[in-house]
Order: C-alpha cells, then sequence, then structure tokens
C-alpha cells in the first residue's frame, strides 16, 4: 500500500491506496497452444466458434480489471477519505476509476444475466461475482446522501505516466457530484446499475438485493432532483475522458425504466409515461453505449408492452423497432455503416463497444419478439427475430475471428489476436519478472516499442479495426488497440445466448 496526500474540492485527505494486481499470463508462464481455444470445435458441426471459451474469457477479463485489495480467491494473477473507496474497476488500459463508464458497464453485466443468466451454467457464478465487484463499489460511492463519488484519480496526470498499478504514484484525487455541481447524467446510470443488480440478485442472496434497490431508489430521486451534466461542472476532470456529449435525459429514462423493472412500482412508470417524450424516446439516435442510453431504454421498455402486456407502453415498441431497423442492412430507414468486411461501424474511437451493445440489443429484441409471438416492422418491410439474431451472430463471429485479417478481437482466443494492447499492465513486465519499480516516464519507451506485450490479459477485447477492416497492433494507438469493461459487458450476454444455441453449454 502507499500513503499519498490529495485534494479535491475543499477536500484534502490521506490516501491508503490497495494496489491491483491485473489478471495476465505474465511472462514466465508458456501459453497454452492455440489448438485449446478449440476443445469443442468438432463437436457441433453448425459452430465455426468455441462461444463458451470465449465466454469464459469475456468475463475473466473483468478480474483483470480489479482496482483494490485483492481477494484469497483471486484466480490469477483507497482511499481513506470521508468514505472509503477501495474497490471498482480501472475502465480501460489506465489506471483510473471513472463512475460513469463503470456503472454503465455494471448495468450491463447485469442485464446480460437478467436476460441470459439462465444459460450460463458453470459461468453464472463468475459474472455474478463480477457484478458485486462493482456494486460493492457503487454503494461506496453513493454511501452519502445527495453526494456520488464519480472519479478517483487524475486522469490527465495518470495518462501523462505508462506505469503498472503497483507502482501508481500519480496523485489520486477524488471528484464528486451533489446539489452544488449536480451530475444527473452519472447518478442515473449508477441508480440503473444498482436497479439492474438488485434483480440479478433477487434469488440468490435477498439481502443484498435489497439493499441495493433501497439505494438505487435514492440515487435516482437525487439525480432526478439535482439536474445537470456532471462534465458541466467537472469538465477539467472528466473531459476529453468521459464527457456526457448526450446530456442527461438519456439516463434519466434509462434509470427510470430499470427502477420500474425492479421495483414494480407504479410510481416508476408514471414517470415514464409522463416524462418519456421530454426524455428523448422518440429521438432518432441510433448508437448505444456508455454515452447514450435512448436504444437501450427502448428496448428495455417495450418488454413492458410486448413480454407483461403494460398497453401503456405501447409506443415504446414502435421506438424499439426504428432503432432495430437503423442497423438492419438494407432496410428502410437503415442508417448505420458498416465495414467491407461487415462489421458495424460507428466511430473511429472504441468502435468495438457499438458492437456488442448492439449485438446485445439484437438479441435481446429478439427474445421479446419470440415470446410476443410478433416481427420487426420498417416501413413495409418485416423482419423476423431469426433475422435479428443472424446479424448479432455475424458481428460476434467477425469480433471472434471471420474477418479479413482472420484475426481475433479478443485476448487469449483463437490462434491471432492482438499482441499490443493499449494497456499498462499487459505492457509492463509484472513484478514477479521485474520487482524494481517502473518510474511514471519510464514505461513510455515499452509503451512505444515494437514488442509483444508481455503479459496477456486473457478476454480483453479491444477497439477493434478501422472502417476498412485495418487494423495496425499499435499499442500507442488507443482508438483501435485499448480494451474497455464496456465492450466485454454486453458481450457477455450474447456470447452466453450463442454458447448455449450451439450445444456448448
Amino acid at each position: 500500500m502507499a500513503f499519498l496526500g490529495f485534494s479535491s474540492a475543499s477536500y484534502t485527505f490521506r490516501v491508503i491506496i490497495f494496489l491491483s494486481l491485473f489478471f495476465f499470463l505474465c511472462n514466465g508462464f508458456s501459453y497454452p497452444d492455440s489448438s485449446l481455444f478449440y476443445t469443442h470445435h468438432h463437436r457441433h458441426n453448425l459452430a465455426k466458434h468455441n462461444y463458451k471459451d470465449a465466454l469464459t474469457k469475456s468475463i475473466l477479463f473483468f478480474e483483470g480489471q480489479r482496482s483494490g485489495k485483492l481477494p484469497p480467491n483471486q484466480r490469477r494473477l483507497g482511499e481513506e477519505t470521508p468514505v472509503d473507496l477501495v474497490g471498482g474497476y480501472y475502465d480501460a488500459g489506465d489506471n483510473i476509476k471513472f463512475g460513469f463508464p463503470m456503472a454503465f458497464t455494471t448495468t450491463m453485466l447485469s442485464w446480460s444475466v437478467i436476460e441470459f443468466g439462465g444459460l450460463m451454467k458453470s459461468e453464472l457464478g463468475n459474472a455474478k461475482v463480477a457484478i458485486r465487484w462493482a456494486t460493492d463499489y457503487l454503494l461506496k460511492a453513493t454511501s452519502r446522501p445527495d453526494t456520488i463519488y464519480v472519479q478517483v484519480g487524475d486522469a490527465n496526470k495518470d495518462h501523462s505516466c505508462w506505469e503498472r498499478p503497483e507502482d501508481m504514484d500519480t496523485q489520486r484525487s477524488v471528484f464528486k457530484v451533489d446539489k452544488n455541481t449536480p451530475g444527473s447524467d452519472v447518478a442515473a446510470e449508477t441508480a440503473a446499475a444498482l436497479a439492474a443488480a438488485a434483480i440479478v440478485f433477487r434469488k440468490s442472496d435477498p439481502s443484498y438485493s435489497k439493499i441495493l434497490l433501497r439505494r438505487a431508489i435514492r440515487v435516482f430521486a437525487f439525480a432526478d432532483r439535482y439536474r445537470g451534466t456532471y462534465s458541466a461542472g467537472l469538465k477539467p476532470d472528466v473531459c476529453p475522458f468521459y464527457c456526457s456529449f448526450s446530456g442527461y435525459q438519456d439516463e434519466l429514462l434509462w434509470g427510470a425504466a430499470w427502477l420500474q423493472k425492479a421495483t414494480r412500482n407504479l410510481k416508476y412508470l408514471n414517470y415514464i409515461k409522463v416524462n418519456g417524450q421530454i426524455l428523448g424516446a422518440a429521438e432518432y439516435d441510433n448508437t448505444f453505449g456508455w454515452d447514450n442510453k435512448h436504444a437501450g431504454a427502448r428496448i428495455l421498455l417495450s418488454k413492458t408492452f410486448l413480454v407483461q402486456k403494460m398497453k401503456t407502453l405501447s409506443e415504446y415498441k414502435g421506438h424499439a423497432d426504428n432503432f432495430i431497423c437503423s442497423v438492419i442492412p438494407g432496410a428502410p430507414f437503415y442508417i448505420s455503416q458498416y465495414t467491407p468486411g461487415g462489421l458495424l461501424f460507428k466511430m473511429a474511437d472504441e468502435n468495438m463497444q457499438y458492437v456488442t451493445s448492439t449485438s446485445f440489443l439484437l438479441l435481446t429484441y429478439a427474445k421479446y419478439l419470440t415470446s410476443a409471438r410478433t416481427v420487426v416492422h420498417c416501413g413495409g418491410s418485416v423482419y423476423t427475430p431469426g433475422r435479428l439474431r443472424s446479424i448479432a451472430k455475424k458481428q460476434v463471429d467477425y469480433l471472434l475471428g471471420d474477418n479479413p485479417l482472420r484475426m481475433s478481437y479478443m485476448v487469449g482466443y483463437g490462434p491471432k489476436f492482438p499482441r499490443r494492447i493499449h494497456h499498462r499492465g499487459s505492457s509492463l513486465p509484472c513484478v514477479a519478472s521485474h520487482p524494481a519499480k517502473i518510474q511514471c516516464h519510464q514505461g513510455f519507451s515499452i509503451m512505444h516499442s515494437q514488442s509483444p506485450n508481455p503479459n496477456f490479459l486473457v478476454g480483453a477485447v479491444v477497439g477493434g479495426p478501422d472502417k476498412h477492416d485495418r487494423f495496425p497492433d499499435v499499442r500507442s494507438d488507443y482508438e483501435q488497440s485499448e480494451p474497455a469493461t464496456y465492450i466485454n459487458a454486453p458481450l457477455v450476454g450474447a456470447l452466453a445466448y450463442f454458447a448455449h444455441s450451439f450445444g456448448q453449454l
């Protein structure tokens, strides 16, 4: 542990930091023969990929992103503030705990379990552990009424260093939103995460589930009462890293949708009915990720009509259809872009997050449609749940290696995958092989080198290829080579579905 001073707003604290060891196959370990990745490859003639293996690795990745004092059951290899902020996840390849994407990651991991956890079998327990590591932290970050601690670490200073988390000595500033500096976006997303997780643990740990739900209700009330984007008050600290570009309205709709689902309280149903249009329910945006939640909220709320037969929210079937139509190639209202090799392409920066999130929504909506025995209507055209599943499968298969480069974009899956991911712990020698401290700037010589990473961050999915299917595998290229928790979270659900569908689970 290290003892450091830091300041945030009017506070100056002494910090106790419990440093994380990442889950890596460190140098000194021999990497398994690539044929082992296809243990069941030939058992199922219809399955070109071992989705079960990919599912296992996609969940395992979260252990590599843990921050805090690691538990004795860590499979491999803080703060003494007014509130304990030990724990949680680093978002990507840096050493910062960003609350906004962490909360979204938690919501999506929980949604993956809610929809497809019944198919996960032995991996369900690991998925729940990954969720609880996040929610334990979010409970700490929301322990004070009308206050949420939304970031640990100065991102600008952290990004000026390339060092292992064990060597981290940058100032661990803590940033918060409260009545005076509101953050409806991050607060409502945190409420969504807690509410979704409450559903996950409702049967297996009822007391914990009730704690999560009570906190979710309180946090959402704070988000709704004190409105504003968190990046307005914390712009120098959270931008350009995780600015809230879409505003906070989408998170309020998303958070209310999750609370309605978790509580079954008519209060939230009425909130959605009264405020839905104001909060952008009908806006024609088709990007779903850590910043914009409209599409996810539409799909989630469509279930209340399709499956639960609540006619008061029947309009969300149309809103959900509009989103789905926008990503079906050739459909009326189709506005999405695909690479020549067939990958959905939204943005140059971390595009794979939109691939996994959209694939998850396609599969989830297909599930709802199947239950309701209906289809997607795009103008005069009709698309079946099977068509949605086939689009999602093509995206997941591309990620796993069915692409022009024949490269898997998940570290440790398949014979060819990224070797120079933009990740400090993966790129620097692990403590076991290099016990001496690596100084802040010293690591940049390795970051800019062409040598492969010495440690495999198993299960990490990187940002992926550009719009021409090119991937240079260059460590400094964070847009294409950096993994992130919110890439993996929705992928967990998609992989569980396909592993089950092809008899691998």
